[in-house]
Parts: structure tokens; C-alpha cells; sequence
């Protein structure tokens, strides 16, 4: 019975035959209201162009009726219309005389006429030759005159340039709509929210199964989600549900995943949109969708609210460079904190965001009350690097030598975002390469890609630059090497990659906090490209501009933040709460100024020699390393163990070796470079 109604219901489809076999598996055009104002038109001008062209009289001249129309007396009476056009009849019994002219010609006249037009000039002209032509005749034929008015033509003209303009204004008017307001109701719904509603129809496939990592940051989302699913756990001790959630962390490390996550875990009404979409260029839009919003929330309560990339309109008020002008972000801001915790009460509307600029926003913002909580989204660590990893490669078919733990300790300092990038970039060196699976060293180049650029083997380079670049980077590589809080170092060429002209790929170690002594080896490290040049060749090239930025803004940082100096003693001038990005004056004075210049000289100056008497004390080593890199372009750490021997300190390397080394040419990859970036190319043979 069930089956019969069923098949009563469902008409049988008409792209399947009986046997079910697809019959045409063309897809058919959407169907368009266009198409029959344009089938429309095409008919009309189609029987316009037929009854016109059918019907109409042949061209003749004057010439003709003359000599042969009226000489012959084959006229019956001659019409001029609107004084511009003769109009000519001939007589029924001498049509047959003129129907080879009829058949040559694209029209054919009716029977009855007329027959034959022409063009006259002045109506005087016109009757005087008439009676020229027709002198010494038995029957004059008189003129007739008629006026006739094309009233179609007449309308169009009248009518045709007011309703172009309306339709061009309503064009105008629907494209403004759909970039401003949107909508069913135009430009005049341009106050209304843009937020994307998701609701138990639109549900959001995205759980908190496919976010990796961020333990503690889902644990927090969690418990709002809880909150709404069972309100009643948290309510009858007393405790409010919370206003807002702020997720603040850097870019890529998966603040919006976490958001769509909420929405596929809660049951219910989820709106999302971005703080951008507020902001418009007519006055008072802003507020007016912020009101709009958080109307509709309330109307589906409990609900959850996320707003990304809330710094475009959250940013503090009172710092805006645009003295003086009216501010639309401000009126929006102060409508979204009436809304958050005004006069009204919200209950049931929860709020999130995501930003990874918190120091920008404003403190009434970010005060109890409105943002309650904020959510701490970092970089992972070497565990949930593990985690992330095995998200992204479920979808690739992976070789039997890529383990997960490997590629979590190649990759420190990613994001989630550049973990998908590596899965993403291995998988097409793996096509490019035609394996039939993804191979551990796939993803090793893949991580040399995304480091340090694509490789260019095909640059020009005279052997004195690659000489240069040799000495520079095996400098680099020996103080490393040598020194105890030194990264570890992984691998070092001399190919060329992106704006790159060499690279040192390090192994760094992730700590928490970073000591004078670590900062200062790292330093005397970086310094080692710029006092090989100066040993070897007795001379400087621009190759070091990277290691010089890098190095000065290190040292600055140890004297004005970290307090490392002791003559400027302990102090910091480091504005966490980002006020100083519109001050006008430095936190401290000249004198100090010129004392936190010369602490920066001293600090440069010492590593710069030191690393020059740790390279001239092992020089044998630092030549034999160049010379092996000039020779195979590329070394790893197993070669700088043979020359200078293991490093006594670093057990973590010596235990981790097994680990990182693959076949030949294969070693493990790092997250930092130091390299000579040059954009120009006349510099690159420095």
C-alpha cells in the first residue's frame, strides 16, 4: 500500500525511460523571464519586418512614370502623401505589363495598390511637371493629396527616451541594492543586517571533531554551547549565561574554525558575518544593521552571534587619524556596546568574535559585561602540530614512510593554516613527480617550499657570487654549530630559492622564554655570514641586509623591552595596549634615546667580534665547509659533524638524528632562515 501511494505521488520523471536508464544526461538551462520578453521582441520586429516589406511599393522615379507610365496611359490616379511621397496606381488591366518589375524586387504591392512610389521634390515642381507630361493628352490625371501619420513611430520617439531612463535607473537602483542593502526590499533595506543565518534547516557539517588542537580554546566553547543545549546545569546555582567570547590568537591558527564548529555543535540559530560588513559608505548604516542584528537575534534567543574580524569596527575610539570628521565606525561601535549591555537586557543572545589584533580594540569592549571571556587561540605545539596533521591528511593517500610525529617536529612555529598548506603542497609535488602516493620526501620539499620559495637552479650566478655566497653561509652554519644556545642547525645551500640567494635551515627549540645569553648566540650566529666576508675576502657585500634587520631589531628589543642593558637599567617601553601606534613622541627622552642607541652599538659590536674570532679560530673547518658546498651545493648536519665533530650539548640533536635523517639529500626541515634577501638584481652579485 505504502509502495502505491508512493508511486500515486511521484510522476515518473521524463529524463528516464521505463528501464530507468538516464535518457539524456545533458543538463537543460534554467529557465529565465528574460527569455520571453526577448522571444517577445523578435516576433514583433519579425511581423513588423514581414507586413513592411511584403506589401510595400516598388522604388521607381519620375523618369519612368514619364516616359513609359504616362506616355502609355497606364496610370489610374497618382496619391503624393504628406507632400514628400507620390504614391502611383496603375490600372488592373496593364498590371501584367509590370509584373517582371513586381518579381525582381524584394516586395510585392497588393493587387489594389499602390503600386509604384517615388520621392518628389517640392510639391510646386511636381504638379508643373505633371502638367508638362501630360500635355496634347485626352485625360489629365490630377494629384491626390493625403496625410497619413506613423503612430507607432510617433509613440516610440514621444515615449521611447523616458522609459530607457526608467529602465536605466531601475537598473541602476537593483545593482546599488544588491551591493549595499540586498534583500528583497533594494536600496531601502539598506540598513538591514547581512549576517548569514544558520538555522536547523541550514545546518553546518563543520564539528568539534575537525578541529585539531586548541584543547584548552574548546573547552571554553564548549561549555557556551552546553550552556544553551542545557541551560538549566548552570542556571539553578545561580550563574548567569555569559555576554560574549572573544577569540583573539594569530592569523591561520583556526579562530573561524572554531566559530563554524560552534554552529555545527549547537542546536541553535547561528548568525555570522564580519565586522566589514557593517561598515558602509552611506551615514548611519552601521548602527542601523547592528540594531537590525541583534533584533533578530532576540527574536530567536538563545541564539549565538559571531562577528569575524571584529577590529574593523571595534578599534578604541579617540584615536582615529580623521580629526574632527564624523566617524562611522565610532557611531557603529557605540551601538554595538548599547546592544551588547545597554539599557536592555539580551538574554539569551550569546556574542563571539575572533580578532588577532586585541590590543587595538576598545576597553569598553573588552570590559566584564560584554566580553566576558577572551579565548586565548595560539600557534600549536608539537603535540597539536601531531593533531592538526592528521586532519588534513585524511584526504591524502600517503606513502608507508610518513609518520605524523616526524612531520609535527619539521614544522615548528606553524600555524594550522600553513600545516594545510604543507598536506596541500606535497600532495601536487607528489602529481607532479606521477607517484601513486605522497612520500615523506614530498613533504620535506614541501615545507622547503613554503620556508624559503621555489628553488632556481637556472639563475645566473658568476663563480665569484657563488664563492661569496659559499663562505657567507658556511660562516653562518660554523658559529652555529659551535655555539651552545644556538638553533640546531639542519641543513645549508647555496641554490638560489625565492629572493634568497643561500639559506640555513634550523631545528629551533620551543620555549617559553628566551635568556640574554640564548639572544645573544643567536645573534653572534646571524653575524657569521657578514664576518666570513670580511676574513676571507676582505670586504663586505650587501648579502647580510636580512641579518642585519634581523640582528638590529633584536638588539633594540633586549635594551628597550626586555630590560637587558645595565646601563639603561631595567626598564621597558614596550606599549602592550597598542597606544603608541598614534603617539607623536617616543615614552622617553633624547638623552636616553642616544643611550639606548650606543647600548644597541655595543651589543652588535661585541657579536660582531666574537663571530669573527670563532671563525678565525676554526678556520680550517669554515674552509672546508665552503669548499664542500661549493662543491655539492647543498650540505646537512651529518657533514658538519665529521668536520667539527658532535655538539657535546645539544643531546636533543644527538638523540634526534635517527629521526630527521632520510635517504641522501633528505634531512629534516625548519620554520626559520637565515638568508641575503635582495629584491633588486643588480645587488645580488654583492
Amino acid at each position: 500500500m505504502e509502495e502505491d501511494k508512493k508511486n500515486e505521488k511521484t510522476p515518473p520523471n521524463p529524463l528516464f525511460d521505463k528501464g530507468g536508464k538516464k535518457k539524456n544526461d545533458k543538463k537543460n538551462p534554467r529557465f529565465n523571464l528574460y527569455w520571453i520578453y526577448g522571444i517577445i521582441a523578435v516576433l514583433f520586429i519579425l511581423v513588423q519586418y514581414y507586413l513592411n516589406t511584403s506589401t510595400r511599393p516598388v522604388d521607381t522615379n519620375w523618369s519612368e512614370v514619364k516616359s513609359k507610365m504616362l506616355a502609355e496611359n497606364d496610370i489610374e490616379r497618382i496619391v503624393v502623401v504628406n507632400e514628400k511621397k507620390a504614391n502611383i496606381y496603375i490600372k488592373q488591366n496593364s498590371l501584367q505589363k509590370y509584373e517582371p518589375q513586381f518579381s525582381e524586387s524584394y516586395t510585392h504591392p497588393n493587387s489594389e495598390g499602390p503600386h509604384f512610389s517615388f520621392t518628389i521634390g517640392s510639391v510646386e515642381t511636381f504638379e508643373r511637371n505633371l502638367r508638362e507630361a501630360q500635355e496634347g493628352t485626352d485625360m489629365e490625371i490630377l494629384p491626390e493629396y493625403k496625410e497619413e501619420r506613423n503612430w507607432a513611430s510617433e509613440i516610440l520617439w514621444t515615449i521611447g527616451p523616458f522609459v530607457l531612463i526608467i529602465l536605466l535607473w531601475w537598473w541602476i537602483f537593483k545593482r546599488m541594492s544588491r551591493g549595499a542593502g540586498g534583500g528583497a526590499g533594494g536600496i531601502f533595506n539598506v540598513g538591514k543586517s547581512q549576517a548569514k543565518i544558520f538555522d536547523k534547516d541550514q545546518k553546518v557539517s563543520t564539528s568539534f571533531k575537525d578541529v585539531a588542537g586548541l584543547a584548552e580554546a574548546k573547552q571554553e566553547v564548549e561549555e557556551i554551547v552546553e550552556f544553551l543545549r542545557n541551560p538549566v546545569k548552570f542556571t539553578k546555582l545561580g550563574g548567569k549565561i555569559p555576554k560574549g567570547a572573544l577569540l583573539v590568537g594569530p592569523p591561520g591558527t583556526g579562530k573561524t574554525l572554531l566559530a563554524k564548529a560552534v554552529a555545527g555543535e549547537a542546536n541553535v540559530p547561528f548568525f555570522s558575518m564580519s565586522g566589514s560588513d557593517f561598515v558602509e559608505m552611506f551615514v548611519g548604516v552601521g548602527a542601523s544593521r547592528v540594531r537590525d542584528l541583534f533584533k533578530q537575534a532576540k527574536e530567536k534567543a538563545p541564539c549565538i552571534v559571531f562577528i569575524d574580524e571584529i577590529d574593523a569596527i571595534g578599534r578604541s575610539r579617540g584615536r582615529n587619524p580623521n580629526f574632527g570628521s564624523n566617524d562611522e565606525r565610532e557611531n557603529t561601535l557605540n551601538q554595538l556596546l548599547t546592544e551588547m549591555d545597554g539599557f536592555d537586557t539580551n538574554s539569551g543572545v550569546i556574542i563571539l568574535a575572533a580578532t588577532n589584533r586585541a590590543d587595538v580594540l576598545d576597553r569598553a569592549l573588552m570590559r566584564a559585561g560584554r566580553f566576558d571571556r577572551q579565548i586565548h587561540v595560539e600557534l600549536p605545539d608539537l603535540k597539536e602540530r601531531g593533531e592538526i596533521f592528521k586532519v588534513h591528511l585524511r584526504p591524502l593517500k600517503l606513502g608507508n614512510d610518513v609518520k605524523v610525529d616526524f612531520l609535527a617536529k619539521q614544522t615548528p612555529g606553524f600555524s594550522g593554516a600553513d600545516i594545510a598548506n604543507v598536506c596541500n603542497e606535497s600532495a601536487l609535488i607528489a602529481a607532479r613527480r606521477n607517484r601513486e602516493s605522497v612520500t615523506k620526501q614530498d613533504f620535506l620539499d614541501a615545507v622547503d617550499r613554503i620556508v624559503g620559495g621555489l628553488e632556481k637552479k637556472n639563475k645566473i650566478i658568476s663563480k665569484e657570487e657563488k664563492k661569496t655566497i659559499a663562505y657567507h653561509e658556511a660562516g653562518h652554519a660554523t658559529i652555529s654549530w659551535l655555539l651552545e644556545h644556538a638553533h640546531p642547525l639542519v641543513k645549508v645551500t647555496i641554490v638560489p630559492r625565492g629572493k634568497a640567494l643561500g639559506a640555513a635551515w634550523y631545528l629551533p627549540e620551543e620555549r617559553s622564554i628566551t635568556t640574554k645569553e640564548q639572544l645573544l648566540d643567536e645573534m653572534c650566529s646571524a653575524l657569521g655570514g657578514r664576518a666570513a666576508e670580511e676574513i676571507i675576502f676582505g670586504r663586505i657585500s650587501s648579502g647580510a641586509q636580512n641579518d642585519l634587520e634581523k640582528i638590529t631589531k633584536q638588539a633594540y628589543a633586549m635594551v628597550s623591552y626586555f630590560g637587558m642593558s645595565e646601563k639603561v637599567g631595567n626598564v621597558s617601553y614596550y606599549d602592550s595596549t597598542g597606544q603608541s601606534d598614534y603617539s607623536f613622541t617616543k615614552p622617553y627622552s633624547e638623552k636616553t634615546a642616544e643611550l639606548i642607541d650606543e647600548e644597541v652599538k655595543i651589543i652588535i659590536d661585541s657579536q660582531h667580534i666574537r663571530a669573527k674570532k670563532i671563525l678565525k679560530e676554526n678556520s680550517d673547518g669554515h674552509k672546508k665547509l665552503a669548499d664542500l658546498l661549493l662543491e655539492r651545493e647543498v650540505i646537512f648536519s651529518e657533514d658538519l659533524e665529521n668536520i667539527f665533530g658532535k655538539r657535546p650539548w645539544d643531546k636533543k640533536l644527538i638523540d634526534s638524528n635517527s629521526d630527521q635523517e632520510t635517504e641522501k639529500g633528505a634531512p629534516g626541515k625548519v620554520s626559520e632562515i637565515i638568508n641575503e634577501e635582495d629584491p633588486e638584481p643588480e645587488v645580488n652579485s654583492a
